[in-house]
């Protein structure tokens, strides 16, 4: 899972990874061999499948099965597919610099002229880029790419552009291309995309200060992720909706929200979000100056938080933690 600067954009991050691979071998064209060709394109697909369920090892086994067919057919473009995806699978999981030795063949076997091989390159490319920091470059890039899909009518491809731009743009570009994504998504009836746009621009929102916008989105998101998504995504939709409502000081609404999650996440094995959820109940329970349970609560945030590394990805974050927990401990006495 990639991190994010602050708290606030992790929030954000949980829910990146969920984001569709936006592109299909489908709309490939060619005069080679058809049958290994639709062998290609079916294996892209079940990676895809694969990918977009976090299957990221086992995707990248599929998508070098595709690779070997895509060579055996000829097809450059499907090559192109398959070798953008390995990339981006290492990218994932923290290994960029074999990613980038993946992504140098993509760009070697990429043609403008073929348009669902040049758009998942360039869709990786981009996500390279922001993961190196260069935010304003992949910037760039995904306006290109969105007119480019638009251009060659690969408008889910286009919604994965506005999405990546909504993350990679600053602030007021963030707001701009969640909503134009927004609006693309629902025009094509791309419902899977609904969850991650919408949860991105709550992030945004969030970022700002706009907690009332940020708690709007993020309702939105979780209609989508309750209807697209895992279990895992169910309850951290759930969570920034408990959050906000935090946010906002209505903590009789975030502790029954917040609560059942407890037994969910560790159901799921998620101490991360145990530990996030607890963190939350803490904040309740300070608030309704029940002192020794929000001690309770911000004890077992510290342990599993620390455990999860917050101290390396939200110091800030990690620290706001202990001092309420030592003001907690203050009022007691």
């Amino acid at each position: 899972m990639y991190r994010k600067q602050s708290f606030l954009t992790f929030l954000l991050c949980a829910f990146i990874v969920l984001g569709m691979t936006g592109l299909s071998a489908a709309d490939n064209t060619t005069n080679t061999n058809e049958e290994t060709m639709s062998q290609a394109q079916e294996l892209l697909k079940k990676a895809d499948e694969l990918f977009n369920s976090r299957e990221y090892t086992k995707s990248r086994s599929v998508f070098e099965e595709a690779l070997k067919a895509a060579e055996e057919a000829g097809s450059s473009s499907d090559k192109t597919e398959a070798l953008a995806m390995i990339a981006r699978t290492y990218l994932i999981l923290d290994d960029k610099e074999t990613g980038y030795q993946w992504l140098k063949k993509a760009h070697s076997a990429a043609e403008i002229d073929e348009p669902a091989g040049w758009a998942r390159f360039i869709g990786v490319r981009g996500r390279f880029l922001w993961q190196d920091d260069k935010k304003e470059e992949a910037t760039v890039l995904f306006e290109n790419m969105y007119d480019y899909c638009n251009e060659h009518e690969l408008y889910n491809q286009a919604v994965d552009a506005a999405h990546m731009i909504a993350i990679t743009g600053d602030v007021r570009t963030q707001i701009e291309w969640a909503y134009k994504g927004i609006k693309a998504a629902e025009a094509g009836n791309y419902t899977r995309w609904l969850g991650p746009l919408w949860n991105n621009l709550g992030a945004t929102y969030e970022d700002l200060n706009q907690n009332y916008e940020a708690l709007e989105s993020y309702v939105q998101a979780r209609k989508y992720h309750y209807m697209h998504g895992t279990e895992l995504n169910k309850a951290i939709a759930d969570w920034a909706v408990g959050h906000m409502y935090i946010k906002i000081g209505e903590f009789s609404g975030a502790w029954e929200r917040l609560l059942p999650l407890l037994p969910k996440f560790e159901e799921l094995k998620n101490d991360e979000f145990v530990g996030l959820t607890c963190k939350e109940l803490g904040e309740v329970r300070y608030a309704e100056k029940n002192y020794k349970d929000a001690i309770e609560y911000y004890e077992r945030a510290e342990l599993l938080l620390r455990e999860a590394k917050m101290p390396e990805w939200d110091a800030d974050g990690f620290q706001y933690l202990l001092d309420k927990k030592a003001l907690s401990q203050e009022k007691l006495k």
